[in-house]
């Protein structure tokens, strides 16, 4: 179950039952149920369909601040700043950046992007931030098109990896009717190969595509 989010007077906003500094139950800002359907409606918003939702993103993925918070108001009576906010920083998997620019403050989505967008502007990561291992989950449908042809995009800009087998196969999950396959990648013969591995948000991270060559499928997973 998705925990609800609350906030302390003291040590700010968390998502737990209880503040995880002090113990005190806070003030409730989103139910569960609201922070998942809010956090999807941004996710979606900011990396696939903000036309259609009537916000504007620049070449690297910003979106004015207040034009989300204003978006997230009409299409949520119960929704404001406030849940936006609570959304925003508390977010388990960094899906989401916020940065002041010249215009103001701005928020885009770290990752997972269908539009067209150049999230290199300031990326976060270099080389030496990559572990030497990262890993992919996926439905064994999958399986063979992956050994033959390497990891593809298939409708995002980019590949997504995973820094750890379990979120690998948390990820794999969503695809597969049972048990996910999980690949371990050579990530450092990527590195050291050329291909430009970035750091996306919370044990994220994203390339153009995996050759083959550098998969392997992760028994343990």
């Amino acid at each position: 179950m998705t925990a609800p989010i609350a906030t302390c007077p003291d040590h700010g906003t968390y998502f737990e039952h209880a503040c995880p500094v002090c113990g005190a139950a806070g003030d409730r800002v989103l139910s569960g149920a609201r922070r998942t359907r809010l956090s999807k409606f941004l996710s979606g918003a900011l990396r696939h369909f903000p036309d259609d939702v009537g916000l504007s993103l620049d070449a690297s993925g910003w979106a004015s601040y207040p034009a989300v918070v204003e978006t997230v108001t009409g299409r949520y009576d119960w929704a404001g700043k406030r849940e936006v906010d609570a959304v925003l920083v508390t977010d388990p998997k960094g899906r989401f950046e916020t940065a002041s620019h010249g215009t103001g403050r701005e928020v885009r989505a770290a990752y997972g992007h269908s539009v067209a967008v150049d999230l290199d502007d300031g990326g976060e990561g270099g080389a030496d931030d990559i572990p030497d291992t990262l890993y992919h989950g996926t439905a064994p449908r999958a399986l063979d098109a992956i050994l033959a042809e390497g990891l593809r995009p298939m409708g995002r800009q980019t590949v997504h990896l995973s820094g750890s087998r379990e979120t690998a196969r948390e990820v794999g999950r969503r695809h597969a009717d049972g048990a996910p396959v999980v690949f371990s990648v050579d990530a450092r013969a990527l590195v050291d190969d050329g291909f430009d591995v970035r750091t996306r948000g919370t044990d994220t991270y994203t390339v153009a595509r995996v050759p083959p060559r550098y998969l392997s499928r992760d028994e343990t997973a």
